[in-house]
């Protein structure tokens, strides 16, 4: 949980200093953020259902 906090804070500081950035770059970054979410999400109900069947 402490993880996701803190990189929740670090897109936000990362947010202040997209809007400098060339859109390349933003699209690269919103990407790669993208998929991290993505494969999170993923491991969480692969975690949940392997915790749910044992019981």
């Amino acid at each position: 949980m402490l993880f996701l906090v803190a990189a929740l804070l670090l897109m936000g500081v990362v947010m202040g200093s997209v809007a400098h950035a060339p859109l390349p770059v933003s699209l690269v970054a919103a990407a790669v953020i993208g998929v991290w979410l993505t494969v999170f999400a993923v491991r969480e109900r692969a975690g949940r259902r392997r915790h749910t069947s044992a019981h």
